[in-house]
């Protein structure tokens, strides 16, 4: 190749210049709140590299340029927020919540004679909670008689809703749920050998899923909720906005729901209509 072609050759610079992370991490915290410090610079890069690919650009300081010069277009903003959110998430995570729910929460709810329940997961990632919930609310119902339930499921990713809507996952991942319920609620393959399960359609009929973003002035989830899960979704805020963000959940709860947020989570010294039930489990007061 010749000096002259290698010098048209597109040079991707693995590095983000520091006036363009600062701006960059700046834009991230306004549109969802998410911090990104300096520590974390790496991981940015590495996320947007698929974006620079995507758009065309000729290196991630490009990408920048043309991302704040309005030249990528406005749809590019949301690809920018989906690649940079975090989407860990198990069946059954945490399962002492749901240990919880079933031994405290759900009798609570069928003695109160509520007819029907209201719950959210807030923060759903690809789906493995809102499903863990239903199958939780399904099973307490079968058992006992009722509640009819209704999950809403929420996230500002809109590439993980697509998954979760589908309701498909690798067969390792849904190793965490009871056996009694997996066969129950986990429908196999007709090809044994295939890699994939899918959740069964009643499950995935009564949780519906829809973008939201915390930094949002309020939440159009309709009425208040008996349950709301948000969790390990916290962590990504600074504290301001954490206590901001659980106030206008809390302005959704019910009075007496309850709300669950992440093991490593705290709301400590916070000024919240919350007292303590559980581990990292709250009740509406």
């Amino acid at each position: 190749m010749s000096t002259a072609a290698r010098a048209e050759q597109p040079v991707f610079d693995d590095q983000i210049s520091s006036r363009n992370f600062t701006r960059l991490s700046a834009l991230i915290h306004q549109l969802s709140g998410i911090k990104i410090p300096h520590t974390k610079k790496t991981m940015l890069e590495g996320r947007l590299r698929r974006r620079v690919r995507a758009v065309g650009a000729y290196n991630l300081d490009a990408y920048c340029d043309a991302l704040f010069d309005g030249a990528v277009g406005e749809e590019e903003t949301e690809h920018l927020l989906n690649a940079v959110t975090t989407n860990k998430t198990d069946f059954f995570r945490e399962p002492k919540h749901f240990e919880y729910m079933q031994s405290t929460i759900l009798p609570a709810i069928g003695a109160a004679g509520t007819r029907r329940l209201r719950a959210w997961s807030a923060g759903c990632s690809t789906g493995a909670e809102p499903y863990t919930m239903a199958m939780v609310f399904d099973d307490y119902a079968t058992r006992n008689g009722g509640p009819e339930y209704g999950i809403l499921a929420t996230d500002l990713d809109s590439g993980v809703l697509e998954i979760a809507r589908r309701g498909i996952y690798p067969r390792a991942q849904v190793q965490p749920v009871p056996p009694a319920m997996r066969m129950r609620y986990v429908m196999e393959p007709l090809e044994p050998a295939a890699p994939d399960v899918r959740i069964v359609p009643a499950l995935r009929s009564a949780v519906g899923f829809a973008q939201l973003n915390f930094m949002d002035a309020s939440y159009p989830v309709g009425d208040p909720m008996d349950i709301i899960m948000c969790r390990n979704v916290l962590i990504y805020f600074d504290r301001p906005t954490q206590e901001a963000v659980l106030n206008r959940l809390c302005r959704k709860l019910k009075q007496g729901g309850w709300i669950m947020i992440g093991h490593s989570e705290t709301i400590a010294e916070m000024d919240l209509p919350l007292r303590q039930v559980g581990n990292t489990t709250f009740q509406k007061v």
